[in-house]
Protein backbone atom coordinates (compact mmCIF):
# COMPACT_ATOMS: atom_id res chain seq x y z
CA UNK A 1 0.00 0.00 0.00
CA UNK A 2 2.83 2.33 0.88
CA UNK A 3 4.66 1.46 -2.35
CA UNK A 4 1.60 2.22 -4.46
CA UNK A 5 1.14 5.58 -2.74
CA UNK A 6 4.77 6.48 -3.44
CA UNK A 7 4.35 5.53 -7.11
CA UNK A 8 1.24 7.70 -7.40
CA UNK A 9 3.11 10.59 -5.79
CA UNK A 10 5.97 10.20 -8.29
CA UNK A 11 3.50 10.26 -11.18
CA UNK A 12 1.94 13.46 -9.87
CA UNK A 13 5.38 15.07 -9.46
CA UNK A 14 6.55 14.05 -12.94
CA UNK A 15 5.79 16.90 -15.39
CA UNK A 16 3.59 16.07 -18.31
CA UNK A 17 5.24 15.89 -21.69
CA UNK A 18 4.64 19.02 -23.69
CA UNK A 19 2.65 18.70 -26.86
CA UNK A 20 4.43 19.25 -30.14
CA UNK A 21 2.41 22.35 -30.97
CA UNK A 22 0.43 24.32 -28.47
CA UNK A 23 -1.87 27.21 -29.19
CA UNK A 24 0.89 29.70 -28.39
CA UNK A 25 3.23 27.90 -30.79
CA UNK A 26 0.74 28.19 -33.63
CA UNK A 27 0.29 31.89 -32.87
CA UNK A 28 4.06 32.42 -33.01
CA UNK A 29 4.38 30.51 -36.29
CA UNK A 30 1.51 32.53 -37.72
CA UNK A 31 3.27 35.83 -37.02
CA UNK A 32 6.58 34.39 -38.26
CA UNK A 33 5.00 33.01 -41.45
CA UNK A 34 5.77 36.05 -43.68
CA UNK A 35 9.47 35.91 -42.76
CA UNK A 36 9.64 32.12 -43.12
CA UNK A 37 7.93 32.26 -46.50
CA UNK A 38 10.28 35.04 -47.63
CA UNK A 39 13.38 33.07 -46.60
CA UNK A 40 12.11 29.93 -48.33
CA UNK A 41 11.11 31.79 -51.51
CA UNK A 42 14.05 34.17 -51.86
CA UNK A 43 16.94 32.31 -50.18
CA UNK A 44 16.46 28.55 -49.84
CA UNK A 45 14.67 27.88 -53.14
CA UNK A 46 17.08 30.00 -55.27
CA UNK A 47 20.05 28.13 -53.76
CA UNK A 48 18.72 24.70 -54.72
CA UNK A 49 17.41 25.96 -58.07
CA UNK A 50 20.85 27.41 -58.89
CA UNK A 51 22.49 24.12 -57.96
CA UNK A 52 20.07 22.29 -60.26
CA UNK A 53 20.69 24.75 -63.11
CA UNK A 54 24.47 24.42 -62.74
CA UNK A 55 24.22 20.86 -64.11
CA UNK A 56 22.26 21.99 -67.18
CA UNK A 57 22.90 23.98 -70.33
CA UNK A 58 20.28 26.72 -70.40
CA UNK A 59 19.85 30.07 -72.09
CA UNK A 60 17.79 31.61 -69.30
CA UNK A 61 16.21 30.91 -65.94
CA UNK A 62 14.34 27.88 -67.22
CA UNK A 63 14.85 24.61 -65.33
CA UNK A 64 14.23 22.55 -68.48
CA UNK A 65 17.70 22.78 -70.00
CA UNK A 66 19.87 19.98 -71.30
CA UNK A 67 21.61 17.90 -68.66
CA UNK A 68 25.39 18.28 -69.01
CA UNK A 69 26.59 17.05 -65.62
CA UNK A 70 29.84 18.65 -64.48
CA UNK A 71 30.61 20.22 -67.86
CA UNK A 72 29.85 23.73 -66.63
CA UNK A 73 32.19 23.32 -63.67
CA UNK A 74 34.89 21.88 -65.92
CA UNK A 75 34.52 24.73 -68.39
CA UNK A 76 34.80 27.35 -65.63
CA UNK A 77 37.89 25.71 -64.14
CA UNK A 78 39.52 25.56 -67.57
CA UNK A 79 38.56 29.12 -68.51
CA UNK A 80 41.56 31.51 -68.19
CA UNK A 81 39.16 34.42 -67.68
CA UNK A 82 37.81 32.74 -64.56
CA UNK A 83 41.30 32.31 -63.14
CA UNK A 84 42.17 35.88 -64.00
CA UNK A 85 39.01 37.01 -62.20
CA UNK A 86 39.88 34.85 -59.20
CA UNK A 87 43.43 36.25 -59.08
CA UNK A 88 42.14 39.83 -59.22
CA UNK A 89 39.58 39.08 -56.54
CA UNK A 90 42.19 37.56 -54.22
CA UNK A 91 44.66 40.40 -54.76
CA UNK A 92 42.17 43.19 -54.13
CA UNK A 93 40.53 41.26 -51.30
CA UNK A 94 43.75 40.53 -49.41
CA UNK A 95 44.99 44.10 -49.69
CA UNK A 96 41.63 45.55 -48.67
CA UNK A 97 41.28 43.25 -45.65
CA UNK A 98 44.84 43.55 -44.35
CA UNK A 99 45.18 47.30 -44.85
CA UNK A 100 41.63 47.91 -43.62
CA UNK A 101 42.16 46.00 -40.37
CA UNK A 102 45.57 47.53 -39.65
CA UNK A 103 44.61 51.13 -40.42
CA UNK A 104 41.26 50.97 -38.63
CA UNK A 105 42.87 49.46 -35.52
CA UNK A 106 45.56 52.15 -35.45
CA UNK A 107 42.95 54.89 -35.90
CA UNK A 108 40.74 53.38 -33.20
CA UNK A 109 43.70 53.23 -30.80
CA UNK A 110 44.57 56.87 -31.46
CA UNK A 111 40.97 58.03 -31.00
CA UNK A 112 40.57 55.94 -27.85
CA UNK A 113 43.63 57.58 -26.28
CA UNK A 114 42.27 61.09 -26.77
CA UNK A 115 41.55 62.82 -23.46
CA UNK A 116 38.98 65.21 -24.91
CA UNK A 117 35.54 63.60 -25.30
CA UNK A 118 34.49 66.09 -27.95
CA UNK A 119 37.55 65.13 -29.99
CA UNK A 120 36.62 61.44 -29.74
CA UNK A 121 33.09 62.06 -30.97
CA UNK A 122 34.30 64.37 -33.72
CA UNK A 123 36.77 61.87 -35.17
CA UNK A 124 34.31 59.00 -34.86
CA UNK A 125 31.78 60.97 -36.89
CA UNK A 126 34.38 62.05 -39.46
CA UNK A 127 35.71 58.54 -40.09
CA UNK A 128 32.28 56.91 -40.08
CA UNK A 129 30.75 59.41 -42.51
CA UNK A 130 32.03 57.67 -45.70
CA UNK A 131 30.27 54.48 -44.58
CA UNK A 132 26.86 56.07 -45.15
CA UNK A 133 27.76 57.09 -48.71
CA UNK A 134 26.53 54.66 -51.36
CA UNK A 135 28.95 52.69 -53.51
CA UNK A 136 27.68 54.50 -56.62
CA UNK A 137 28.38 57.92 -55.14
CA UNK A 138 31.81 56.75 -53.94
CA UNK A 139 32.72 55.46 -57.40
CA UNK A 140 31.66 58.71 -59.05
CA UNK A 141 33.61 60.74 -56.50
CA UNK A 142 36.81 58.78 -57.02
CA UNK A 143 36.37 58.90 -60.78
CA UNK A 144 36.87 62.65 -60.49
CA UNK A 145 39.63 62.40 -57.88
CA UNK A 146 41.51 59.75 -59.91
CA UNK A 147 40.95 61.34 -63.30
CA UNK A 148 43.87 60.11 -65.48
CA UNK A 149 44.91 63.51 -66.86
CA UNK A 150 46.54 66.52 -65.22
CA UNK A 151 43.07 67.89 -64.48
CA UNK A 152 42.50 65.08 -61.98
CA UNK A 153 42.72 66.34 -58.40
CA UNK A 154 45.18 63.70 -57.20
CA UNK A 155 47.43 64.04 -60.26
CA UNK A 156 47.30 67.82 -59.82
CA UNK A 157 48.44 67.52 -56.20
CA UNK A 158 51.17 65.04 -57.11
CA UNK A 159 52.52 67.49 -59.69
CA UNK A 160 53.48 69.77 -56.78
CA UNK A 161 55.86 67.04 -55.61
CA UNK A 162 57.55 66.52 -58.98
CA UNK A 163 55.25 63.83 -60.45
CA UNK A 164 54.58 65.54 -63.76
CA UNK A 165 53.49 62.46 -65.70
CA UNK A 166 49.78 61.82 -64.95
CA UNK A 167 48.99 58.43 -63.44
CA UNK A 168 46.16 56.46 -65.01
CA UNK A 169 44.56 55.37 -61.75
CA UNK A 170 41.64 53.60 -63.41
CA UNK A 171 43.08 53.33 -66.94
CA UNK A 172 46.44 51.65 -66.27
CA UNK A 173 46.09 47.86 -65.71
CA UNK A 174 49.08 47.88 -63.37
CA UNK A 175 47.56 50.54 -61.13
CA UNK A 176 43.78 50.10 -61.39
CA UNK A 177 43.47 47.27 -58.84
CA UNK A 178 45.37 49.25 -56.20
CA UNK A 179 43.19 52.28 -56.92
CA UNK A 180 40.10 50.15 -56.23
CA UNK A 181 41.68 49.08 -52.94
CA UNK A 182 42.25 52.71 -51.94
CA UNK A 183 38.66 53.55 -52.81
CA UNK A 184 37.29 50.64 -50.80
CA UNK A 185 39.47 51.58 -47.82
CA UNK A 186 37.98 55.05 -47.75
CA UNK A 187 34.47 53.62 -47.64
CA UNK A 188 34.98 50.83 -45.10
CA UNK A 189 37.52 52.35 -42.73
CA UNK A 190 34.95 54.08 -40.53
CA UNK A 191 32.87 50.97 -39.82
CA UNK A 192 35.91 48.94 -38.77
CA UNK A 193 37.16 51.81 -36.62
CA UNK A 194 33.89 51.98 -34.70
CA UNK A 195 33.97 48.23 -34.07
CA UNK A 196 37.53 48.42 -32.78
CA UNK A 197 36.66 51.41 -30.60
CA UNK A 198 33.91 49.40 -28.93
CA UNK A 199 36.38 46.60 -28.30
CA UNK A 200 39.06 48.93 -26.92
CA UNK A 201 36.64 50.42 -24.44
CA UNK A 202 35.82 46.92 -23.13
CA UNK A 203 39.43 46.06 -22.17
CA UNK A 204 39.58 45.88 -18.32
CA UNK A 205 41.52 48.72 -16.75
CA UNK A 206 42.95 46.29 -14.19
CA UNK A 207 45.15 44.73 -16.85
CA UNK A 208 46.66 48.09 -17.76
CA UNK A 209 47.19 49.01 -14.10
CA UNK A 210 48.90 45.69 -13.40
CA UNK A 211 51.16 46.20 -16.42
CA UNK A 212 52.04 49.71 -15.22
CA UNK A 213 53.06 48.31 -11.85
CA UNK A 214 55.41 45.94 -13.68
CA UNK A 215 56.92 48.90 -15.52
CA UNK A 216 55.26 48.43 -18.92
CA UNK A 217 54.95 51.49 -21.12
CA UNK A 218 52.21 52.49 -23.51
CA UNK A 219 53.62 50.54 -26.45
CA UNK A 220 54.09 47.31 -24.46
CA UNK A 221 50.58 47.56 -23.02
CA UNK A 222 49.21 48.04 -26.54
CA UNK A 223 51.22 45.12 -27.90
CA UNK A 224 50.84 42.58 -25.08
CA UNK A 225 47.41 43.45 -23.64
CA UNK A 226 45.27 45.32 -26.15
CA UNK A 227 46.01 43.26 -29.26
CA UNK A 228 45.66 39.79 -27.59
CA UNK A 229 42.46 40.87 -25.82
CA UNK A 230 40.91 42.01 -29.12
CA UNK A 231 41.85 38.84 -31.00
CA UNK A 232 38.17 37.74 -31.40
CA UNK A 233 37.41 41.08 -33.05
CA UNK A 234 40.39 40.67 -35.38
CA UNK A 235 39.12 37.23 -36.38
CA UNK A 236 35.61 38.61 -36.95
CA UNK A 237 36.97 41.42 -39.10
CA UNK A 238 39.13 38.99 -41.04
CA UNK A 239 36.27 36.60 -41.79
CA UNK A 240 33.73 39.29 -42.71
CA UNK A 241 36.30 41.18 -44.76
CA UNK A 242 37.24 38.03 -46.66
CA UNK A 243 33.61 37.26 -47.46
CA UNK A 244 32.98 40.83 -48.59
CA UNK A 245 36.19 40.96 -50.63
CA UNK A 246 35.40 37.73 -52.46
CA UNK A 247 31.97 39.12 -53.42
CA UNK A 248 33.33 42.39 -54.84
CA UNK A 249 31.16 43.64 -57.70
CA UNK A 250 29.62 47.12 -57.48
CA UNK A 251 32.75 49.27 -57.50
CA UNK A 252 34.59 47.33 -60.24
CA UNK A 253 31.44 47.23 -62.38
CA UNK A 254 30.94 50.98 -62.08
CA UNK A 255 34.59 51.76 -62.81
CA UNK A 256 35.58 49.06 -65.32
CA UNK A 257 32.24 48.04 -66.84
CA UNK A 258 31.24 44.48 -67.61
CA UNK A 259 34.62 43.80 -69.29
CA UNK A 260 36.57 44.64 -66.13
CA UNK A 261 38.63 47.26 -67.95
CA UNK A 262 41.38 48.22 -68.23
CA UNK A 263 42.61 45.00 -69.80
CA UNK A 264 40.52 42.78 -67.54
CA UNK A 265 42.44 43.93 -64.45
CA UNK A 266 39.17 44.71 -62.64
CA UNK A 267 37.45 41.46 -63.59
CA UNK A 268 36.24 39.72 -60.41
CA UNK A 269 34.51 36.38 -59.92
CA UNK A 270 31.11 37.98 -59.30
CA UNK A 271 31.54 40.13 -62.41
CA UNK A 272 32.43 36.96 -64.33
CA UNK A 273 29.20 35.38 -63.07
CA UNK A 274 27.21 38.47 -64.05
CA UNK A 275 28.64 38.52 -67.58
CA UNK A 276 27.85 34.87 -68.25
CA UNK A 277 24.39 35.02 -66.71
CA UNK A 278 22.97 38.25 -68.13
CA UNK A 279 25.15 39.08 -71.14
CA UNK A 280 26.08 35.68 -72.56
CA UNK A 281 22.82 34.02 -71.35
CA UNK A 282 24.82 31.02 -70.08
CA UNK A 283 22.96 30.58 -66.83
CA UNK A 284 24.29 27.08 -66.25
CA UNK A 285 27.90 28.28 -66.42
CA UNK A 286 27.13 31.29 -64.24
CA UNK A 287 25.51 29.20 -61.49
CA UNK A 288 28.41 26.72 -61.64
CA UNK A 289 30.87 29.60 -61.16
CA UNK A 290 28.77 30.93 -58.28
CA UNK A 291 28.95 27.57 -56.51
CA UNK A 292 32.70 27.44 -57.09
CA UNK A 293 32.91 30.84 -55.42
CA UNK A 294 30.70 29.57 -52.59
CA UNK A 295 33.06 26.63 -52.02
CA UNK A 296 36.11 28.92 -52.01
CA UNK A 297 34.54 31.26 -49.45
CA UNK A 298 33.41 28.30 -47.33
CA UNK A 299 36.90 26.79 -47.32
CA UNK A 300 38.59 30.09 -46.47
CA UNK A 301 36.14 30.76 -43.63
CA UNK A 302 36.54 27.23 -42.24
CA UNK A 303 40.35 27.49 -42.34
CA UNK A 304 40.34 30.81 -40.47
CA UNK A 305 37.95 29.48 -37.84
CA UNK A 306 40.02 26.32 -37.37
CA UNK A 307 43.22 28.33 -36.99
CA UNK A 308 41.53 30.55 -34.42
CA UNK A 309 40.25 27.51 -32.52
CA UNK A 310 43.71 25.95 -32.55
CA UNK A 311 45.15 29.18 -31.22
CA UNK A 312 42.57 29.10 -28.40
CA UNK A 313 43.57 25.53 -27.51
CA UNK A 314 47.21 26.62 -27.14
CA UNK A 315 46.17 28.94 -24.35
Amino acid sequence: MIVSNEMNADKRMTPKRKKWFTRNDWTGYLFSAPLIIGVLAFAIYPMFAALFISFHQTSGLSLNGKWVGLSNYRYALEDPVFWQALTNTFLMGVLSVVLGIVLSFVLASLINNLKWNFGKNFFKAVYFLPNVVSAVATSLLFSFLFFPSKEGLLNFVLSWFGVHHPIGWFTNPEVSRYSIVLMSLWGALGYNTIIFLAGLQSVPRDLYEAAEVDGAGGYKKWLHITIPYLRPIFVFMLIMGTIGGMKRFTDVWLIGGTAGNPGGSLMTVVLYIYRNAFLASQMGLATAASYLLFIIILVLTAVMMLLNRRKDSLY
